[in-house]
């Protein structure tokens, strides 16, 4: 996914770069238009991770809170399942946090189109 995310924004920002300003407008408004369908993907894909993210941050805690009223025959398992809920939450809160932030770029990419797509236009 992230390799995805970075090729459409290095894409658009090509576009951006090199492109637009030479490009008919309707060719503007089409890379616009799979532009924002593209973004549509990426924030439910966002929301999904934020669901899994905090599944398993609630997992971690309940898991931590757990240790404190376990038997001491299982305090090895509920040790292991700390540590396995801790680092499965630190991978989703990398991969979250690299999502919002290139979905926050994206809609400033989006903002730089629509503006050069209404330059003309007297508000």
């Amino acid at each position: 996914m992230k390799k995805y995310v970075q090729q459409t924004m290095d894409a658009v920002q090509r576009y951006i770069d090199l492109e637009m300003k030479d490009a008919p407008v309707e060719k503007t408004k089409e890379v616009l238009s799979e532009f924002e369908t593209k973004i549509a993907y990426f924030q439910h894909e966002r929301l999904i991770h934020l669901m899994v993210t905090l599944a398993f941050a609630s997992f971690l805690l309940f898991e931590i809170f757990s240790l404190f009223i376990l038997p001491a025959s299982f305090i090895y398992a509920g040790i292991l399942l700390v540590l396995i809920f801790f680092g499965l939450s630190i991978g989703y809160i990398m991969h979250y946090y690299f999502l919002e932030n290139s979905v926050q770029k994206m809609y400033l990419m989006r903002d730089v189109i629509r503006s050069f797509l209404n330059r003309d236009k007297v508000i």
